[in-house]
């Protein structure tokens, strides 16, 4: 029986937020009171992650602005990662007003994997497959790249991250790709982050080429991934999904639970 969103949401904050398993493999992992931290020991990596799934307490202002402060005493940029049902209820104001600049609005989508992983009939001569580690990984990583770079100008770097991610965890993080060749470009691409000890697996970093949407490639590597994921033993999947992205996964069968916003706090850009 497929779990109710309520109890999706659940097992989410009991087996992921709660447990930390949210941080990139080698980041300093430490809990400042009922604050969850971690980041890259070298400051001027990305990567930077704040979260407080266990509220605030009575000082909320307080604790807010001690992390400010740490992560600006090392000049670090850092990502306070919150959903809609953290409390106090006025956290994403608090933030605003300690200087943390909300980015954009996603929804949190939780959903069986069993019921998304369905074959998708892509067009005539298009094909999906896993990217895994071995010869051809670097050449994939630089046209996946390349397609994101063209969607996201900039994020060049997120590709290359999650390719140290599968160097050094290759049992537990794929990437995928629609193509027509190998030696041609990237159609649509994405990453599967299974989460070690847990009943979930991430879809993370869907792009399709704008000449090839609306064709069911983004839909096809969601199924791919879902697949994936069951083999490995993880029947749940979670998506912080764009508006764009959102209404495909909802009419795959996934939930929209809640929702999680980012504040950003870049003290190099405060100095510059």
């Amino acid at each position: 029986m497929t779990p109710s969103p309520d109890a999706l949401l659940d097992a989410f904050h009991q087996q992921i937020r709660l447990r930390d398993r949210d941080v990139e493999e080698g980041n300093v992992v430490e809990r400042d009171g009922l604050v969850h931290r971690n980041y890259p020991s070298d400051p001027s990596t990305p990567g930077a992650m704040i979260e407080s799934p266990e509220g605030l307490g009575d000082d909320p202002d307080a604790v807010i602005g001690a992390q400010r402060d740490f992560f600006a005493g090392r000049g670090q940029r850092v990502e306070w990662k919150t959903y809609g049902y953290d409390s106090p209820a006025d956290l994403g104001d608090r933030l605003a007003a300690a200087g943390f600049v909300p980015e954009e609005l996603e929804a949190l989508i939780l959903g069986d994997a069993e019921v998304v992983a369905v074959d998708v009939e892509l067009p005539r001569g298009v094909r999906v497959r896993s990217v895994e580690v071995g010869p051809d990984l670097d050449r994939d990583l630089e046209r996946i790249a390349d397609l994101h770079d063209l969607v996201w100008p900039g994020t060049r770097w997120i590709t290359m991250r999650f390719g140290e991610e599968m160097r050094a965890r290759p049992d537990l993080v794929r990437g995928c790709v629609v193509e027509e060749s190998p030696d041609g470009p990237v159609l649509c691409a994405s990453w599967l982050r299974m989460v070690e000890g847990t009943d979930f697996a991430g879809l993370w970093g869907g792009a399709t080429h704008p000449d090839w949407r609306r064709q069911g490639l983004y839909r096809a590597t969601v199924a791919h991934r879902a697949g994936l994921a069951l083999e490995h033993g993880h029947r749940y999947l979670r998506v912080d999904a764009s508006p764009h992205s959102r209404p495909i996964l909802e009419r795959a069968g996934l939930h929209q639970v809640s929702t999680t916003t980012p504040y950003v706090l870049d003290p190099g850009a405060a100095q510059a």
